[in-house]
């Protein structure tokens, strides 16, 4: 862990003084060096990512495809979300509007003398070896992870939301980040408050959200791979995730003969969530992916990047008001 550490440092200042100093400089952005260089860190780990997602995942689509290649028109608003997130738009985003609003809510928490709880300081000696540590984190927020996905599909409002990344019927490697920005923004701030609770190291929030990205590339791309009876049971497969997304059945449950919100194959990295909790499909099939009342009824969820978001609003608003007037 050191080791990568060390290497991922080095990359990181080679490309801060390479290229990203000299243009906050001639930009006039001197004063704000510090955030610049922990963009820097996320700029270098959504170039890794992107070169994964290029040189290996997508060949390996084109090798065993799970069903034939959509339109490109299809794929491409995928891949303008991909690089939104990837190359630090949305970080940056976040950065000037929600960061500062969480540090301050944060520091009246201190000053109550509540602080972070670390989690790597529960054995010492044990806990808070590298290796030790980056594991326990990374636990903590894949289940954090599974139970807002599962909230992401139970909750008829946040659903309004989610559901433009269902929409997607030709999934490929880039529909990982085909998301509302307002449903990114919600996941990013519980996200954030975890991490400042549970006092993870930034070097390791950095490895724990990079892991569960390229993971997720995997598991969202166009490939007919199943890991095996025990190897499903482990880790979450394209073709475990891909039942999430199948139509009317990845975000739906019968109850009392009706079918509502709820379904199966929540879990990000690991599927002992879903075992655990009653909602593993570890079913062999390769289903077709979409929303049912996209199919059936021609729902409209949008084409392009703004009519996505917009419609996605419009659901929410929809809902919401509904509610006021009940």
């Amino acid at each position: 862990m050191d080791t990568l550490t060390d290497l991922f440092a080095d990359a990181q200042a080679a490309l801060y003084e390479g290229v990203m100093q000299p243009l906050a400089f001639a930009l006039g952005l001197g004063n704000r060096l510090e955030d610049l260089f922990d963009g820097t860190g996320w700029l270098l780990v959504g170039l890794l990512q992107i070169l994964v997602m290029v040189v290996v995942i997508g060949p390996l689509q084109r090798w065993r495809p799970a069903e034939a290649q959509g339109p490109a028109s299809s794929v491409r608003t995928d891949v303008i979300y991909t690089l939104i997130h990837r190359l630090g738009l949305f970080r940056i985003a976040l950065f000037f509007t929600i960061e500062p609003v969480l540090d301050d809510a944060m520091g009246v928490l201190r000053t109550e003398g509540v602080g972070s709880f670390h989690l790597d300081g529960l054995w010492p000696g044990v806990t808070d070896g590298p290796w030790v540590s980056f594991l326990i984190y990374w636990l903590v927020f894949d289940f954090l992870n599974y139970w807002l996905h599962r909230a992401q599909h139970q909750w008829h409002w946040w659903w309004t939301l989610h559901a433009m990344h269902h929409s997607q019927r030709h999934m490929t490697q880039w529909t990982d980040n085909r998301n509302h920005l307002l449903d990114d923004l919600i996941g990013a701030v519980v996200w954030v408050m975890v991490a400042q609770i549970v006092g993870i190291a930034p070097s390791q929030f950095v490895a724990v959200v990079a892991l569960t990205q390229l993971s997720e590339n995997f598991q969202h791309a166009n490939l007919r791979v199943s890991f095996g009876k025990w190897g499903e049971r482990l880790w979450v497969s394209p073709r475990f995730h891909r039942l999430h997304h199948a139509i009317g059945l990845g975000h739906e449950t019968q109850q009392n003969a009706k079918v509502v919100l709820g379904g199966h194959n929540f879990g990000v990295l690991l599927p002992w969530w879903d075992m655990l909790f009653g909602t593993a499909n570890f079913s062999e099939k390769f289903e077709s992916t979409g929303i049912r009342d996209q199919v059936e009824k021609g729902v409209d969820y949008g084409e392009g990047f703004w009519a996505q978001q917009r419609l996605g609003l419009s659901r929410l608003l929809a809902v919401l008001k509904g509610h006021t007037e009940s």
